[in-house]
């Protein structure tokens, strides 16, 4: 898949560099992200603390270039964001007065990627219909915070710490949605994107052992809403 998706964007480069581009826009869209969390960074949180995958739904915004290379065919150069920080405690742990050990976790991911995209309509169309497929440079960082056990010591208070890890990690993204023209150059969008990664945690998320590494699922799906303007 990766393989294919690389293919893809080179192609799509190249035929950009051979013709020149005959008209250009850019996108601007909000919307949430929904991660997979899928790893076991996030399972061994939901054992641990009062959290669960829903929680990690949180705000998602970008910007896209694009240009078009050739009938129906266009190139993207996007940048999106998301951070979500949510507030827990321990499942099974309190204080000597009964009273909760809180933390709060924090996980943001921004992708810096390419879109090949098919638009299979003319420029006189008022409704758009596109998919897209390419590759992401996603970069990531994941903190906790708050108070700690010494997991190794469990007579020993808790303490106050900040634990971080983060990255840059290759993936990509499968996205569709449609543009709404109001008149000949902008467009309202509506689009969901589904992006895939997954790494190693290095920092204070290692655990020393190549072969039982943290791993961080940078996955999700996005829906956004947005405008697409084009010059």
């Amino acid at each position: 898949m990766r393989r294919a998706i690389l293919s893809l964007t080179l192609l799509a480069g190249l035929t950009a560099a051979a013709s020149p581009a005959r008209a250009s826009g850019l996108d601007l869209r909000l919307g949430a992200f929904v991660p997979s969390a899928n790893s076991n960074l996030f399972q061994d949180d939901s054992d641990l603390y009062f959290v669960s995958k829903g929680d990690w739904t949180g705000f998602s915004g970008g910007a896209e270039y694009n240009i078009v290379v050739a009938r129906n065919v266009e190139l993207g150069f996007h940048i999106d964001g998301y951070s979500r920080t949510v507030d827990t405690s321990y499942r099974d742990y309190v204080w000597d007065d009964r009273s909760e050990i809180q933390q709060s976790l924090r996980f943001q991911v921004v992708p810096f990627g390419v879109s090949l995209r098919l638009v299979p309509t003319s420029r006189r169309a008022k409704v758009a219909p596109y998919i897209a497929v390419g590759p992401d440079l996603f970069y990531w960082k994941y903190e906790e915070f708050g108070d700690f056990l010494d997991f190794f010591d469990l007579g020993a208070p808790p303490i106050a710490d900040h634990f971080i890890s983060d990255g840059v990690a290759f993936g990509g993204h499968v996205a569709g949605g449609l543009r709404f023209y109001l008149n000949r150059d902008f467009a309202l969008v509506v689009e969901g994107r589904y992006q895939f990664a997954k790494t190693d945690m290095g920092g204070d998320f290692d655990t020393g052992d190549p072969g039982d590494p943290n791993r961080i699922d940078l996955g999700g799906t996005t829906v956004t809403v947005g405008v697409h303007v084009r010059f």
